[in-house]
């Protein structure tokens, strides 16, 4: 996962302000006492860092992925 993709879902699963303000104020445990943006910096998988939020905020498997986006066709295909 990339750290695009993680935003991404940030902001899927809490809206664009509030994810980005869970993501620099949030400690967590499962990041060593980090959080989200520190892990990241520090070279914390995006992937590792996405699955401590869910945990920590209870988000149900279902969520996980984040929102389900029309495929687009691209157009010099």
């Amino acid at each position: 996962m990339r750290e695009s993709e993680f935003n991404r879902l940030m902001a899927d699963e809490f809206g664009d302000a509030y994810g980005s303000m869970v993501a620099s104020s949030h400690v967590f445990g499962a990041l060593d006492g980090r959080t989200a943006n520190e892990a990241l910096a520090a070279g914390v998988p995006a992937r590792r860092v996405w699955l401590a939020v869910c945990d920590a905020f209870d988000i149900p498997e279902e969520r996980r992925l984040g929102r389900d986006r029309p495929v687009i066709d691209h157009p010099f295909e």
